[in-house]
């Protein structure tokens, strides 16, 4: 028995991919590990440089995401439409993954070995004593400008090259019958990516005894520093091996793909500016749903992370320890998102439609977070924290393992139902308000989420000073923002539905604007 794409029923479900389709697959696949796989290093290193540091910790990061990365974004953002207005797709592309790779490249070879000369540190001390103790994450931001810088450029690179360039390239080129095939084995290649980069992470934080003479120019000879630069120069040779793939499928399998975004006649390059995208999100309904899917993930994951990453400290103060047991997290999120992916995600699509697939993640978080919010209070509040001790367990111990399991879970379904079911969403808007909508939502849409739930702890830790006090305020703003996420999701599959037939035919059709 075959499915409509003529295949069997096992095959449909392990490798949905016609031979003649291996030739754009492979190296669509490949493009995405490898994006994927910085991405995850990335996310390994930036957290224990800034919130290991001395005086520092987890609530560093409300504070970065607020003055650091939105502003960031928006920059980014604005840098984007304004090379989408001089450059077609491809060229836009290695412009905007040179500045990440010069970037590291400045930040091992001259920022950190000059690190203790850039320090601001008087100035810090001079805030230290004349603002209050909720001001010490802004302090540390100031104090670490070399770290925040990373963090914001590490943050940039999953904004910028894996939401907007790289999934804009991919809703360009392949259409909904395909994508409904493809994207399930596009998220192994992500989450695999993870399993790769969580490895090397441990290999990288643990195995390597000592500073080679190699690392000696980042400072004293220890092993950080030789776990940094080898974070760091993988990040840059996996960066090139990228471009290569992006100039090998623009070259030999989608020529024409620079041309999208020009007039008919092909003789100028139709203009598109920030304060249009802007507009166009806020002006369709179809986009408002999506924004808000967007949203609500990035809200409820930001205030969780935080007091996560705040017991994680707690538990494992020094950056080398803090990295690897990251790195073990980044792994096993990178095994349940492959199994998940491999197994479920593109059947759940195929198979229960849409919506079905959407309501995946912020069920998941619910029910995750159950277990990292009960321990985390037993531990804050020393409710029936008896009966834990006399098993030989800690509540510190056991609110960071179920805040791991929580992080693992509700990132594994993100990297694989939830951005499978967003991108999917964009699919049917024309090319010209595909990058509206890549351009708003992914460079400053995610970016508010974490920026306004991070302002809401900013307030917080004003009154609270410490992440796991303001806990209970936490645990009320999630549940109040469910059920919104959920209305969102109904509403937004209705018309998916309606759009992605005329899509599939290669005749987009518009949403209904307010």
């Amino acid at each position: 028995m075959t499915n409509e794409a003529g295949f069997g029923k096992f095959r449909s479900l392990v490798w949905p991919v016609h031979r003649h389709e291996l030739i754009k697959f492979v190296p669509t696949f490949l493009l995405f590990f490898f994006v994927a796989f910085n991405y995850h290093l990335l996310k390994i290193i930036k957290d224990p440089l800034i919130i290991t540091a001395p005086e520092s910790g987890a609530q560093v990061i409300p504070f970065l995401k607020v003055w650091a990365i939105l502003p960031s974004a928006i920059g980014m953002t604005f840098l984007f439409t304004s090379l989408s207005n001089r450059f077609n797709r491809e060229n836009i592309f290695y412009v905007l993954s040179s500045v990440f790779l010069g970037f590291f490249v400045l930040f091992i070879f001259v920022i950190y070995p000059n690190k203790e000369h850039l320090s601001l540190d008087s100035f810090s001390n001079y805030l230290t004593l004349n603002l209050p103790s909720g001001f010490n994450g802004f302090i540390s931001i100031i104090r670490y400008w070399y770290f925040s810088l990373f963090y914001v450029m590490a943050e940039a690179w999953s904004t910028i090259m894996l939401s907007v360039l790289l999934w804009g390239f991919v809703i360009d080129v392949i259409p909904v019958p395909e994508a409904k095939r493809f994207y399930s084995l596009f998220g192994i290649a992500r989450n695999g990516a993870g399993i790769f980069a969580g490895k090397l992470g441990i290999y990288f934080s643990l195995q390597m005894e000592g500073a080679s003479d190699v690392a000696s120019f980042l400072g004293p000879k220890e092993s950080w520093n030789h776990t940094l630069m080898m974070f760091v120069l993988t990040i840059c040779l996996v960066g090139v091996i990228i471009m290569g793939i992006y100039r090998w499928l623009h070259k030999y399998i989608y020529p024409e793909r620079k041309f999208l975004g020009l007039t008919p006649d092909r003789s100028r390059r139709e203009k598109i500016s920030l304060k249009e995208s802007l507009l166009y999100v806020v002006k369709s309904k179809y986009v408002l749903y999506i924004t808000i899917l967007i949203l609500s993930y990035n809200i409820v994951i930001n205030l969780t992370e935080v007091l996560w990453k705040s017991q994680l400290k707690e538990l494992y103060p020094g950056a080398a320890d803090y990295t690897a047991y990251f790195s073990k997290v980044t792994y096993y999120i990178g095994v349940v998102a492959t199994i998940f992916t491999f197994l479920f995600s593109g059947n759940i699509i195929r198979r229960l439609g849409w919506k079905f697939a959407a309501l995946v993640t912020p069920i998941s978080i619910l029910i995750t977070g159950v277990g990292f919010f009960y321990f985390l209070f037993v531990k804050q509040y020393h409710i029936g924290d008896m009966g834990i001790v006399l098993m030989g367990l800690t509540p510190l111990g056991l609110t960071v393992f179920f805040g791991s399991l929580q992080n693992c879970f509700s990132r594994a379904f993100k990297y694989t139902i939830f951005d499978d079911t967003k991108e999917m969403a964009c699919i049917p808007l024309s090319p010209e308000n595909k990058i509206k909508t890549k351009s708003a939502l992914d460079g400053i849409g995610s970016r508010l989420g974490k920026s306004g739930s991070s302002l809401l702890l900013q307030f917080m830790l004003l009154i609270s000073a410490t992440p796991a006090a303001c806990s209970p305020f936490i645990f009320v703003i999630i549940l109040v923002l469910m059920p919104v996420w959920f209305l969102a999701i109904n509403s937004l599959s209705k018309n998916f539905e309606k759009m992605s037939q005329p899509a599939a035919s290669d005749k987009a059709t518009e949403p209904v604007s307010n």
